[in-house]
C-alpha cells in the first residue's frame, strides 16, 4: 500500500495519520482508499475526494471526577458547555473545507442515552446510520475546577476501529476556558493548517 507524499518537507502530520491508519487497519480492503483520502486530506491543496470525507460529529460528555462533582452532582452551566462545545466543534471542521459534517439530529437522542466512551464502539453504529465515514466524539474530564482536559476520539465507521485520539489541558471551568481550549486543539493538532506542523 502506497505512502503519503506531504506537500512539503514539514510532514510530520501526514505520517502519523498513514502510521495510525497502517496499524489499526493493515487488513482491511478499506484500508487502501482511506489512507489515501486522508493522504490528500492533509496534503495541499486538498482534492474534492478529501473534501467530501463525510464525518458525524457527536455532542460532548463529561467525566467528572471532582469531588465537586462527587458531592453536588452535574452542573446546569457545565451541561449546557458541553452543548455548545459539540456545536463549536462542528462549525469549526464545517469551516475548514476539510470534512463534510453531517447533521446528527436523526439519532442525537438515542446518542445521548448512551455512554458513547463505553458503548463498545456504538458511536459507529449511530454514524453509519447518518451515511458518515467517520465518527467523532468527545469528553471534557474534570478533575477540579481548575484542571480540566479537553480529549476529542475519530473512529473508522466500516470497521469501529479508533482512528486517532487527542487531549488538550485547560486552566479554568469557563465558557471560554473550554472554547479557547478546543479551538487550540483542532487548530494545533486535529486540522493544522497547511504546511505547518501539529505543535
Amino acid at each position: 500500500m502506497g505512502g503519503c507524499r506531504a506537500a512539503s518537507g514539514r510532514d510530520i502530520y501526514p505520517r502519523m495519520w498513514e502510521k495510525i491508519i497502517r496499524h489499526h487497519l493493515m487488513k482491511e480492503r478499506f484500508a487502501r482508499a482511506l489512507l489515501g483520502i486522508f493522504c490528500a486530506l492533509m496534503a495541499s491543496p486538498l482534492s474534492a475526494q478529501a473534501r467530501g470525507l463525510r464525518v458525524a460529529i457527536f455532542d460532548f460528555e463529561l467525566i467528572d471526577t471532582s469531588l465537586e462533582g462527587a458531592t453536588n452532582g452535574p452542573r446546569a452551566d457545565e451541561t449546557a458547555r458541553l452543548v455548545r462545545l459539540g456545536d463549536q466543534l462542528r462549525a469549526l471542521v464545517t469551516s475548514s473545507g476539510k470534512l463534510e459534517v453531517i447533521d446528527i439530529a436523526p439519532v442525537r437522542a438515542e446518542a445521548h442515552k448512551a455512554s458513547l466512551q463505553a458503548c463498545g464502539g456504538c458511536d459507529a453504529d449511530f454514524a453509519q446510520k447518518l451515511g458518515a465515514e467517520l465518527s467523532i466524539t468527545g469528553t471534557v474530564q474534570k478533575v477540579s475546577n481548575l484542571i480540566l482536559n479537553i480529549n476529542l476520539y475519530v473512529r473508522v465507521v466500516a470497521t469501529k476501529a479508533p482512528l486517532v485520539a487527542m487531549s488538550v489541558d485547560i486552566r479554568g471551568n469557563t465558557d471560554e476556558s473550554w472554547s479557547r481550549g478546543l479551538e487550540y486543539l483542532v487548530r494545533t493538532r486535529f486540522l493544522p493548517p497547511e504546511n505547518r506542523d501539529p505543535q
